[in-house]
């Protein structure tokens, strides 16, 4: 069996190809390879092998899981594969060909497999700040929001009464209408969206009073948003039916809310580790010293040893950060020795007698050095 070429290799398209980019690149080739234009062997084929490839990557969800798993996601043996139930088992009489001929013959033809009824409308994304500590410990916090929601008088209909609502005569209740153009092909059928009800199957003979007939109205609010403790930069908090509007009644799509969060003067997050530079005199380094020092949870004890040097790090089991899936990280700490800048004469004279005590030619610097000598 020959392997199967990449998709994006079959449309010409790099990985992060745009949706506008995948839908020409498709329209171009398919007009390339469509049988009924291109006589030449192999044509079918390679137009079957578009329509395969445009078939996954302009679907959101099947993209994502081919991005990831590749064709092995949609391998027939997995039951996953979805071109199983049509597509290209019998011949072309299963293909929708709609957008390919509208593209060629500048019809605008609507999918006969698009529902006329309900939509669901578009997810939005939208950002927010919050602040280190906030991210820590979790918030409840309020934000402004601005969306399109069902009318509640008339329920998305856009009618004042239930019986305001008729069958379209023109598409007899479908929401589209056909047409036929002759063509040097042959006559071709294109159907579009009815002009009389803008593809609802409905008119409305009286609109409804609180709407005027859109079906929806704006609302503007301050929605309370659960900021849950442990989340980091990057992830997204979904707000189910406050997304894009909805069209002929139906529902909003939902609303991800992306969280961006503030830098801290102190705390750096590592994952679920927390890190943080802890400034120490070179006399408490020396001789040890009891301190306490803060963490996100509150300021905690801690012994450092006698002779810790620059750069050392002390681990506080637990004292980290607990993410979404309950795993607790450590809190770091990085001692940063600090050195006197104005010592007065009696600190001078008591280094000096402690240089003195330890012998000149032992100090560190004459150590480092004899390892130079031949």
């Amino acid at each position: 069996m020959a392997t199967k070429r990449d998709y994006y290799e079959v449309l010409g398209l790099a990985k992060g190809a745009s949706k506008e980019d995948i839908k020409a690149a498709y329209r171009r080739l398919a007009k390339k390879y469509h049988p009924d234009i291109n006589k030449e062997a192999g044509a079918e084929d390679k137009f079957k092998e578009v329509q395969e490839a445009y078939d996954v990557l302009y679907d959101d969800q099947k993209r994502q899981t081919y991005d990831q798993f590749g064709h092995a996601a949609f391998d027939q043996n997995g039951g996953q594969n979805p071109f199983n139930s049509g597509g290209f088992g019998g011949g072309f009489q299963d293909v929708d060909l709609g957008d390919l001929f509208g593209s060629f013959f500048g019809g605008n033809r609507r999918s006969a497999r698009e529902p006329s009824g309900p939509q669901r409308g578009d997810d939005t994304l939208t950002r927010i700040r919050i602040a280190f500590m906030d991210a820590i410990l979790g918030k409840k916090i309020k934000m402004p929001v601005t969306y399109d929601a069902v009318c509640e008088h008339c329920h998305g209909s856009g009618a004042e009464h239930e019986h305001d609502l008729e069958t379209c005569s023109t598409c007899r209740g479908s929401g589209y209408v056909r047409s036929q153009q002759r063509t040097l092909f042959g006559v071709m059928e294109s159907q579009s969206t009815c002009p009389q009800c803008q593809g609802r199957g409905k008119t409305i003979k009286n609109k409804c009073h609180v709407c005027n007939g859109t079906g929806y109205n704006r609302v503007k609010t301050d929605l309370e948003v659960n900021i849950p403790a442990g989340i980091n930069a990057g992830q997204q908090i979904r707000i189910p039916n406050k997304g894009g509007r909805g069209s002929l009644g139906g529902p909003n799509g939902d609303l991800y809310i992306e969280i961006v969060i503030a830098d801290h003067e102190f705390f750096k997050r590592d994952g679920n580790n927390i890190h943080m530079s802890v400034p120490i005199s070179f006399v408490d380094a020396s001789l040890g010293v009891t301190m306490e020092v803060p963490t996100v949870y509150g300021d905690v004890e801690v012994k450092v040893p006698s002779g810790t040097q620059p750069g050392a790090t002390m681990r506080l089991k637990g004292k980290g950060v607990k993410d979404l899936r309950g795993n607790i990280g450590d809190q770091i700490l990085e001692f940063d020795l600090k050195t006197p800048t104005n010592l007065s004469k009696e600190q001078k004279d008591l280094l000096e007698k402690f240089k003195l005590s330890s012998g000149s030619n032992d100090s560190f610097f004459n150590k480092f050095k004899s390892k130079f000598k031949r």
